[in-house]
């Protein structure tokens, strides 16, 4: 498992952001898909990340500095709706701020719920990674709820919106719950940041 890995702060606004120049590793998606559960798991560490039952609980950015090495930044939730639409435009605005002002980050995570189809904002999000050229890595969460035969048609369905994908490239299945796609997820992240995977494993 990973030797050292600590929360480090929840930033509200860009000049909060941390001043170590490390690279980072994205987690966004929209509301509810996962996340923290995500970095629990991976992290092997119970209470790492508050999770919630309630869609919209992250509202900050919140980092995790990992063997001092690597910083995994989990960015607020979007398009949960039942906030204010000052609170999603602060939301917005922090996401817009966090991509506009940060130059090391090497990869995103891209949540979706493996159980839905890719919303809008989701296709949003795609472009807006490919258009800052940030490689990324679309994450199919909740898989445990998903039948064998509807994980097969969850695949082909989102590379029908997303063509450039590969599954097992940069498209994963992922369960919190059973522990789907953590050995892949982790392999990548040594690929990238060129860890020894003794630490990973």
């Amino acid at each position: 498992m990973l030797k050292k890995i600590e929360f480090v702060k929840s930033v509200f606004d860009k000049k909060d952001l941390p001043k170590d120049n490390l690279p980072e590793i994205v987690l966004c998606g929209r509301s509810n898909v996962g996340k923290s559960s995500f970095i629990n798991l991976v992290f092997n560490r119970k209470n790492l990340a508050k999770t919630s039952s309630t869609p919209g609980k992250t509202r900050s950015i919140n980092y995790y500095k990992v063997e001092d090495s690597f910083f995994i930044v989990d960015l607020p939730g979007t398009g949960y709706a039942k906030v204010s639409k000052e609170e999603r435009a602060r939301w917005n605005k922090i996401i817009r701020d966090y991509f506009s002002t940060v130059k090391k980050i090497k990869m995103a995570f891209h949540f979706i719920d493996s159980r839905h189809n890719p919303t809008d904002l989701d296709i949003l999000l795609n472009d807006y990674l490919k258009n800052l050229l940030i490689p990324y890595i679309i994450i199919l969460s909740k898989s445990d709820k998903l039948k064998q035969s509807e994980l097969s048609n969850t695949r082909k369905e989102v590379i029908e919106f997303f063509p450039e994908l590969v599954y097992g490239k940069n498209l994963l299945f992922f369960s919190a719950i059973k522990g789907t796609g953590k050995t892949e997820i982790l392999h990548k992240l040594s690929d990238e940041m060129k860890i020894n995977e003794t630490f990973l494993l």
